[in-house]
């Protein structure tokens, strides 16, 4: 029997990454999700071509009713999903005293309110089959507020406060939910961000240039879903560490933060 996998923001980075990695295994189906249809069309292909069943699917998760008409698609057509992973979502690049309320709030309708929506819905079917895995792809700074990333750090801690506590309502009912932490990844999440206005950042940072492959990445991440895993970091060192000295040591992080240079 085929394993369906959802994957949001899979048209670019660590979805389409993911989406190539999974193809590569026996028996997968593949419903790939984002925005730009033409760029998702271009992931599907490399899908198809390692053997795997792929569609493409529009989704919006700035809108509820495109929310809604998505979910409606996906379940005319596929009786269960078995895998949903939450990876769609924008970032920021800039100072609180400066960003408009506009932008806080259209970080947290993607990041947050979009992915719980989402899950919302997909949710009952579920709990019907007591069967299903939601991979939720946030971030370290889901962990750790760094500065320029005010509205995109608590909109991804915002997903860890909702998804621990909906493994905790769901662990007796046969569903899992693994968090996933990423540091740095090579993507265009940097060109993407929301300035203090609302436009474009519209430039790579340093650091996400140097950061780890995206293919790397899935591999990682594929091998702790299979595991079974509750919450995972991947990233360089120094990264992950962070995440380590903020749970034991938080005035040595703050320090450590506060004198970083962050793009």
């Amino acid at each position: 029997m085929k394993k369906t996998i959802l994957i949001t923001g899979a048209s670019s980075g660590i979805g389409e990454a993911l989406a190539v990695e999974w193809s590569k295994q026996k028996h997968i189906r593949l419903i790939l999700a984002a925005r730009d249809l033409e760029r998702l069309e271009k992931t599907r292909e490399k899908c198809v071509s390692n053997g795997a069943e792929a569609i493409v699917i529009g989704l919006d998760l700035a809108s509820g009713h495109a929310i809604d008409k998505t979910v409606n698609e996906i379940e005319a057509r596929f009786s269960a999903i078995d895998i949903v992973v939450h990876n769609g979502g924008i970032s920021q690049r800039s100072l609180v005293k400066d960003t408009v309320m506009a932008v806080y709030r259209r970080l947290m309708e993607v990041n947050f309110m979009g992915t719980v929506h989402l899950t919302k819905l997909l949710l009952p079917r579920m709990l019907e089959r007591k069967s299903g895995h939601f991979v939720v792809v946030t971030s370290v700074v889901g962990k750790i507020g760094t500065p320029v990333r005010s509205g995109y750090a608590a909109s991804k801690h915002a997903l860890h406060g909702f998804f621990d506590s909906l493994r905790a309502e769901v662990c007796h009912s046969g569903l899992k939910v693994t968090i996933v932490c990423p540091g740095y990844v090579r993507t265009n999440l940097s060109l993407n961000a929301l300035k203090a206005d609302g436009a474009l950042h519209n430039q790579m940072d340093e650091a996400t240039a140097k950061g780890l492959d995206p293919a790397i990445f899935a591999k990682k991440l594929i091998t702790a879903v299979e595991a079974g895993k509750e919450e995972v970091y991947i990233g360089g060192f120094r990264e992950v560490f962070g995440i380590y000295l903020k749970r034991f040591f938080p005035r040595v992080l703050s320090r450590i933060v506060s004198k970083t240079k962050v793009t």
